[in-house]
C-alpha cells in the first residue's frame, strides 16, 4: 500500500505538542498587554492591538473562544449588533442583513469564526482553558500581571487540590470577562476597587453606557465589554454584541495611550 502521510509516530506527535507548547508559553511569560475572557471585546482588542505591533496574549477560561457569540440568544444562534456597530462586522468581513431599521442579523458560528480568526491572524496567541486566580501587583498597587492555573483545576476536590498557579507579567491587563469581571473582582477583594454589580436589561440605556465608561479603572487594569457595566452598576444588553465589538475597539485605545505614556515616562526618566 503506498504511504499517503509522511514519517512520525506517537513520540514525535507528543514532542511537537510540548515543545512548541512551551516555546510559545515561555515567550509570553511576559507580554505588553493580557486580555483575560475571549469574548467579542476581547477578541477585538486582541486584534488591533496585535495589528499595532502590541505583544498580546489572550487568557480563556472555557476550551473554546467567542462567549455568547457562537450562540446569540436564547440559544438561537443568530447575533444583533446595533448600527454603527455593524461596521466593525465589515472590518473582519461578516456577512449580515438588516431586518429592522438599525438592526442587523449575522450567523453567530460565522461571525464568532472571523472574530477568532481576525484574531489570530493579527498575531494574538491564546492560552485557554486557563483562568486567573489572582493579580500582580507593583509599585503603587499597579496592575502588573496575572496569575493564572488551569481551569480544570477548580473541579478537583478541595483536599487533593493543591495545585500552585503560575505568574504572567504584563505591562496592561484588559478585563473583558464579561458579567464576572474576574480581573476587578481579583482587585476588590483586596479591597482596591468598590464594583457596583450590573443592573437589569435596558438595551437602549446599556449599551451606549458600556462603550462611554470603557476604560481604565484602576493603573494597570483596562474594563471592557460587560465587566465595565459590573464596575459601574450598568444595565445588561442580553443578546445584542454591538458594545462588545465597540468596547473592544475604545480598550485597545485605551492601552495604547497606556503603553505610549509608560513609553513616554521610561524615556525622560
Amino acid at each position: 500500500m503506498q504511504k499517503l502521510f509522511g514519517p512520525g509516530g506517537e513520540k514525535e506527535v507528543t514532542r511537537a505538542i510540548v515543545s512548541e507548547f512551551a516555546r510559545e508559553f515561555d515567550e509570553y511569560i511576559e507580554s505588553d498587554c493580557v486580555i483575560v475572557g475571549a469574548g467579542p471585546a476581547g477578541l477585538t482588542a486582541g486584534r488591533i492591538l496585535a495589528q499595532q505591533g502590541v505583544k498580546t496574549l489572550i487568557i480563556e477560561r472555557n476550551n473554546y473562544l467567542g462567549g455568547g457569540f457562537w450562540i446569540g440568544g436564547y440559544l438561537m444562534n443568530k447575533v444583533t449588533v446595533r448600527a454603527p456597530a455593524q461596521k466593525a462586522l465589515d472590518v473582519i468581513g461578516v456577512p449580515y442583513t438588516e431586518v429592522a431599521g438599525g438592526i442587523y442579523v449575522a450567523d453567530g458560528p460565522h461571525a464568532c469564526s472571523k472574530l477568532i480568526a481576525a484574531a489570530c491572524d493579527a498575531g494574538v496567541k491564546v492560552l485557554n482553558m486557563t483562568s486567573v486566580d489572582d493579580v500582580v501587583l507593583r509599585e503603587g498597587n499597579r496592575v502588573a500581571g496575572v496569575v493564572i492555573n488551569w481551569t480544570a483545576v477548580q473541579a478537583l476536590p478541595r483536599q487533593i487540590s493543591c495545585v500552585d498557579p503560575v505568574a504572567l507579567e504584563a505591562k496592561v491587563v484588559i478585563d473583558g470577562t464579561g458579567h464576572d469581571a474576574c480581573v476587578v473582582k481579583a482587585l476588590e477583594k483586596r479591597g482596591l476597587i468598590e464594583t457596583v454589580g450590573y443592573g437589569a436589561m435596558w438595551v437602549e440605556q446599556s449599551e451606549d453606557q458600556v462603550v462611554e465608561r470603557t476604560g481604565q479603572v484602576h493603573p494597570g487594569l483596562v474594563a471592557a465589554g460587560m465587566a465595565v457595566s459590573t464596575v459601574y452598576g450598568l444595565p445588561r444588553m442580553g443578546p445584542t454584541f454591538g458594545s462588545m465589538l465597540l468596547s473592544g475597539e475604545k480598550a485597545a485605545e485605551a492601552v495604547l495611550a497606556i503603553l505610549q505614556k509608560s513609553e513616554a515616562t521610561a524615556t525622560t526618566a
